[in-house]
């Protein structure tokens, strides 16, 4: 439960910072309504779904003990240079660019699974995340991706309905520094916590 609290938390808190799929997000609602960037979001969650099935399934493949450990590491060291990198950011939010002209839901939908799949930072997350949760049980894994895909879902379809007007994205603004802070502390937490496992497994 424990494992599963500071999992959920740290990637609730990576995905309130802004980033290439929030802007696609506000951007479609603002131009064309929510209901018209919901395929923006169905694709954002399905790329995750798909990172998230790649990143998981690949854990059966890592049997040596050398490369599990590389992995830890390499997950460690990375989620906390995320982690400090959040901790020194400024977050802002851009203005709002000229309203595109709409599109398909069905282009939209594809556009959102762009954004998610060729997104390395999602990539990078997930297979970080994977190493964490390399003891965890198949049906354990299920659960994690299941819950990181509905809220990656929930989440986005929060924004295109809220993130409708410049007040809305300005008031945003005010808290965006502090929730990138809080972020970054918890991948720094589970970044070093990673790498500190390992060392204790190694002596």
């Amino acid at each position: 439960m424990e494992q599963f609290l500071a999992v959920a938390v740290a990637h609730f808190l990576a995905l309130l910072i802004p980033g290439v799929d929030f802007f696609l997000v506000a951007r479609t609602a603002m131009a064309g309504g929510w209901r018209n960037a919901s395929g923006v979001c169905i694709g954002i969650a399905s790329a995750n779904g798909i990172l998230i099935t790649a990143a998981f399934s690949g854990l059966s493949l890592i049997s040596h003990p050398v490369i599990l450990n590389v992995v830890q590491a390499s997950g460690g060291m990375f989620l906390t240079y995320i982690g400090i990198a959040f901790l020194r950011a400024r977050a802002s939010i851009e203005p709002a660019r000229p309203r595109a002209l709409r599109t398909t839901w069905v282009k939209n939908l594809g556009l959102g699974l762009a954004s998610g799949l060729l997104n390395p930072k999602n990539a990078l997350f997930y297979v970080s995340l994977a190493a964490v949760l390399a003891d965890a049980t198949p049906v354990s894994l299920v659960i994690y991706g299941a819950w990181m895909v509905t809220l990656v879902l929930v989440w986005d379809l929060f924004v295109a309905i809220t993130l409708g007007s410049e007040r809305a994205l300005t008031g945003l603004s005010r808290v965006l520094s502090w929730l990138t802070k809080i972020a970054g502390a918890f991948l720094v937490v589970l970044g070093l916590g990673m790498i500190l496992g390992l060392l204790i497994h190694l002596t």
